[in-house]
Formats: structure tokens, C-alpha cells, sequence
């Protein structure tokens, strides 16, 4: 194995040169900013290969570029050394760099820091021994508060930011293409939608078409890594080949209304392993649950629930049929705009996606053809006077009675 003096040069380039990151603006960095002077760690969450680690790197080039001390700036990943402690790596660190963290000021930045068994409490202790000189990053590609302990051990001393993955804003920003006005630009931009969803919100792909490349880095570079390492490290799974198979059918059929107990029973599973597992891949960050909107909030939990995978089938991005289409433009929105909940009734009359903040705003999405019938049964039902279709490309407003409908076209939407 690799020693941590070894891997310690290797990850920090800037102690023996010049430094240098080719980076594409991310809009959380923006929102990091504003709490880089407060003394708290700051953690970096999300999915695999979404930038965290890129994210970690710009920060070390700001310092950098800000007259920091190159060896005072440390960035280290445990993702190869889950069998150390923090601890004995600072020490490492110290004896290299010619160092004391009790002496100075330093930039501390800890990659996949959960892969590590008790990190909390090693972080704990590292922050209040060394929290005054140091400021202090870390990132996890799982949630790393999804136990309670992990909470209360860190309390006060931590602030969390999901690095989500990429915008369609973003998107455009990385080839380079002009967004406004956006009347102007139409028709690209319904083009570069379309492109957009084969990236399926991943920096790296970013420009890549071919089918195979995509296909094998979405598998190999992330899913195979989620599902046969991260995951089983964290929890305790029985037959990581049922994960696999649940995770398949979010992936070949994206939105689906989830009956735990009957989904339990077809895969021979029982309801609590189900219920198990599906929280497992929600925390590696590859389910979105939406809970069926209601104004109570026990009716919503008890209620039926959509699933939506971060990643989609390539096979189904690249088929050329309608209803493939339809799916994957309703599985690209719904996470573009951050999915909480949709709306179902006894009746089967349903819209998409419920922006619920103090007043529930409706949405629907249609590739197709357009029908306002579920979106004025909830507008009836609510008592609300506006509801957005986003399309493919059609826009039109439509005043039935006193109530609105905004058809708007999906890219224009995004880009509000």
C-alpha cells in the first residue's frame, strides 16, 4: 500500500511547484463563500464524480493565489486509506511539510472523510485541538449526518453544502454558450437541453456523446462503486445483487409510485429490508424520494411515493421513440429543479411536481401533447390561481376562468 508520506506529495502538487486548476464555475461555491472567515468545517456532500473534490482543489488555488504559504496547505483523501486515523496523517503531515498545526495559519482539507470508522469523533477532536489555526474542509460522498450521532457529535462545529449535480445554467457556462436573451437563442438552447441530458449532470461528460464511453464510465466510475464498495461499508446489506436489481428498476423506469409492501413482496424481500434499502441509495445520493403533497403533514408520510434516480439508463437516453422521451424529460426536470413533492389524488388526477414553500405551486411536465386536466383539479382543490407546464417548446398562457396556466418551454424555465 501506498504510504501516507507518498500519497501526501502526490496530493499536494503546490509544496514543490507551481499550481495550477483548469475550473468551470459551480454556483454553490459561491454560496461557500460567504462562510469562509467563520471558524466551523465546512462539508461538502453529494453524489460521486459531481465535483466535491475539484470544489476542495479551487479553494487550495484561492488560498494560493491569496499569498498562503504552499505548505501550509494540506488536502488529503481517504478514499484508498479508510484504515487510518486522522490523526496519524497530520503527524505525517507535520514531519514532511517541517510543520506544527499549533503554529500559524493552514488550510486542512479532508476528502471522503467518512470512510473512516468513527470520524466524527476523530474530527471533533481535531477541530477543537486545532480549530484555531486551521480551517478545516471535508467531503463525503454518502450523507454523512445520516446518523443521529454524527449530528450531536459535530454540533456548532460544522456547516453542510450538497454540491448537486450540474445546472443546466452551469452546463451552458462549461461549452460556453450565450443564454440571453433567451428568445434570441431558442433554438440552441432546445438543442442544448437535449445534449444537456445525456451529461446527466456530470462535469465530466460534459461534451461526451458516444453512447459506450458514457455508458461504461456512468457504471464502472460510479454505480459499481456506490453499490459494491461505499454502500456496504457504511451499512450492513444482506445481498448487495438485490441493491442492484432496486436500483435497476428507479433506472429503467424513472417516477415510479412506490407501494413498499408489494415492491417488498415481488422481490421476495421483506418490507423492512426494502424500506432499508431504499434509504441506503437515497443517501449515496442516487434516489429522489417525492412525497404526495398534502397540506398534513402526517397524510403525506403515510401516503404513496415517487422514486427518481440521479442516474438514467443510457439505453433510455438514447432511444429515439415519444414515450422514451417523455420519461426522460420528466426525469431531468424533476431533478433540475430539486423534486420534493408531486400530487396524486383517489381519482387518479395527478401533477408532476408541487413547488410547496408557503404557497404549493403547481407543475406539470409534457413532452407532448398538452392536457391542463390534473393541473386544475389540484389549482380546484388548493385553492390556487397559477400553474406552470413546462413543454418541449410550446409557450402560451391559458386563462380558464380565474385561474392561469403558463405553458412555458422546459429550457426557458430552468433558466429563470
Amino acid at each position: 500500500m501506498t504510504k501516507i508520506s507518498e500519497a501526501l506529495e502526490d496530493f499536494n502538487p503546490w509544496w514543490k511547484g507551481k499550481f495550477s486548476l483548469q475550473y468551470k464555475d459551480r454556483e454553490v461555491y459561491g454560496e461557500m463563500q460567504k462562510f469562509m472567515k467563520m471558524p466551523q468545517i465546512m462539508a461538502l456532500t453529494g453524489l460521486r464524480r459531481v465535483g466535491k473534490t475539484t470544489l476542495m482543489l479551487k479553494i487550495a488555488e484561492d488560498f494560493l493565489n491569496n499569498g498562503a504559504d504552499p505548505r501550509s496547505i494540506l488536502y488529503f483523501s481517504f478514499d484508498e486509506f479508510d484504515d487510518i486515523e486522522i490523526r496519524v496523517m497530520l503527524r505525517e503531515y507535520e514531519e514532511l511539510a517541517e510543520k506544527k498545526l499549533e503554529e500559524g495559519r493552514y488550510l486542512v482539507l479532508l476528502d471522503e472523510v467518512q470512510k473512516l470508522k468513527n470520524w466524527e469523533n476523530q474530527l471533533k477532536t481535531v477541530y477543537d485541538v486545532f480549530g484555531k489555526n486551521a480551517k478545516i474542509f471535508i467531503s463525503g460522498s454518502e450523507s454523512l449526518f445520516i446518523k443521529k450521532k454524527s449530528k450531536e457529535t459535530l454540533a456548532g462545529r460544522i456547516f453542510e453544502f450538497k454540491v448537486e449535480q450540474l445546472s443546466f445554467k452551469e452546463f451552458l457556462s462549461f461549452k460556453g454558450i450565450e443564454s440571453k436573451p433567451v428568445g434570441l437563442h431558442r433554438r440552441e438552447l432546445l438543442a442544448m437541453l437535449a445534449e444537456f441530458s445525456l451529461t446527466m449532470g456530470l462535469p465530466e461528460l460534459v461534451g461526451i456523446k458516444d453512447k459506450e464511453i458514457i455508458k461504461k464510465y456512468v457504471r464502472e466510475g460510479l454505480i459499481e462503486k456506490i453499490i459494491y464498495r461505499d454502500i456496504p461499508k457504511m451499512f450492513r446489506i444482506k445481498d448487495v445483487s438485490v441493491l442492484q436489481t432496486l436500483l435497476n428498476i428507479f433506472i429503467e423506469e424513472p417516477g415510479q409510485l412506490v407501494d413498499v409492501s408489494g415492491l417488498a413482496k415481488d422481490m421476495k424481500i421483506s418490507r423492512q429490508t426494502l424500506a432499508n434499502y431504499l434509504n441506503y441509495l437515497e443517501q449515496a445520493f442516487l434516489l429522489r424520494k417525492l412525497y404526495n403533497f398534502s397540506r398534513n403533514r402526517k397524510k403525506t408520510e403515510r401516503k404513496l411515493k415517487k422514486f427518481y434516480p440521479a442516474l438514467v439508463s443510457v439505453d433510455l437516453l438514447f432511444r429515439e421513440d415519444d414515450v422514451s422521451k417523455s420519461k426522460v424529460f420528466e426525469w431531468l426536470l424533476i431533478n433540475q429543479l430539486k423534486g420534493e413533492f408531486f400530487w396524486r389524488d383517489q381519482y387518479k388526477n395527478e401533477v408532476d411536481l408541487v413547488l410547496a414553500d408557503k404557497n404549493p405551486v403547481p407543475v406539470e411536465i409534457k413532452y407532448g401533447k398538452i392536457d391542463v386536466a390534473g393541473m386544475l383539479a389540484f389549482m380546484r382543490k388548493f385553492k390556487t390561481s397559477h400553474g406552470y407546464i413546462l413543454s418541449k417548446n410550446i409557450e402560451e398562457n391559458r386563462k380558464i376562468g380565474d385561474r392561469t396556466v403558463s405553458i412555458v418551454p422546459a429550457f426557458k424555465f430552468l433558466l429563470r
